[in-house]
């Protein structure tokens, strides 16, 4: 008798954790933002409801720091540049005499964004300028194989948000084209966009600048240069999405004041059903907490405001998300 009410007992258990395991975006909870997603999906591919979009139609894009990995307390881009100005220091006695990279060695974000960014962007350009396509996929490749974050405690390629993961997975699964339109560098992002998120280097969008052809001894290259910088933030992201994915995106997904043109290219008089969401880092003790004064990218203010009068779902990371990271 024991022994059947155990057996019972266990099937009961394995059968709500195989229903939940088949259940979608299973690191949500279940509330407002997870049933938005999941009445959004259902609604747009359902064929025979009024709301139905072909699958040619279902294009979904995500901003990339904050919303599908962290950014704070600064954005992974700006911690490989670091590395590599130490690690390349020796070979470029000149760089002592350089302002923005004696402060970036030091650890000084004061002098680095005093002037909207200007400091950061001047250490990616040191960085990247002259060396190949070839040699800085190498360099990033190497610093996410040997690289650890100091509070996380692992390589900074496994810090992407299971529940973001979890949506590109389910966007997927039901049609969607998946795109990542970031400030981020968007040779940067290409090294490991496929193997982290999924999405194909060609579905990444990103800040760049011109690179240069150059047929050598060993082959063909591209020279990354510093010419004619492009910044894939704020308008400069509905520019991007219109040059190179062509068609009007019907779900995004943002964290920022830098995001907001995206959401309302998105949203606003979309001929289409769309969705719009912001990742609100609410959760001090899995992540971070910050809005209107991150440390350093990431500022919500605007984007928040406008929320509800356009429609955009907050998700809140603390109240929303079972966990940040995968196991």
């Amino acid at each position: 008798m024991i022994r059947r009410a155990l057996l019972t007992l266990a099937y009961v258990l394995w059968s709500a954790l195989a229903a939940r395991a088949a259940e979608p975006l299973p690191s949500w909870n279940d509330g407002a933002s997870r049933r938005a997603i999941i009445a959004f999906v259902e609604k747009v591919t359902d064929e025979k409801g009024e709301s139905f979009v072909p699958s040619s139609e279902r294009i979904a894009v995500f901003d990339n720091d904050g919303t599908l990995w962290p950014e704070n307390p600064l954005p992974f881009q700006i911690l490989f540049t670091i590395d590599e100005l130490k690690r390349r220091l020796p070979d470029h006695p000149e760089w002592k005499s350089d302002e923005y990279i004696q402060a970036a060695l030091s650890g000084d974000l004061k002098v680095l964004l005093r002037d909207h960014y200007k400091g950061l962007f001047h250490l990616i350009f040191v960085v990247v300028a002259g060396i190949t396509t070839g040699e800085f996929d190498q360099n990033v490749r190497r610093w996410f194989a040997t690289a650890i974050h100091p509070r996380f405690k692992r390589n900074y390629d496994r810090l992407a948000y299971q529940p973001m993961q979890e949506v590109l997975s389910y966007l997927r699964a039901n049609g969607f084209k998946t795109y990542i339109v970031s400030g981020g560098g968007l040779d940067f992002m290409r090294v490991f966009s496929e193997r982290v998120y999924g999405v194909v280097p060609e579905h990444v969008l990103g800040s760049r600048t011109d690179v240069v052809y150059e047929l050598r001894e060993g082959g063909p290259v591209l020279l990354k240069t510093t010419n004619r910088p492009f910044v894939d933030d704020g308008p400069g992201k509905p520019e991007s999405i219109h040059q190179f994915i062509g068609r009007r995106p019907i779900v995004a997904f943002g964290n920022s004041d830098g995001d907001k043109e995206m959401l309302e290219y998105t949203t606003i008089g979309n001929p289409l059903p769309s969705l719009g969401l912001l990742v609100h880092h609410t959760d001090g003790d899995r992540e971070y907490v910050y809005d209107a004064n991150p440390r350093s990218s990431g500022k919500l203010v605007k984007a928040l405001t406008d929320a509800p009068q356009r429609g955009w779902g907050i998700i809140d990371m603390r109240k929303d998300w079972r966990s940040i990271f995968s196991e």
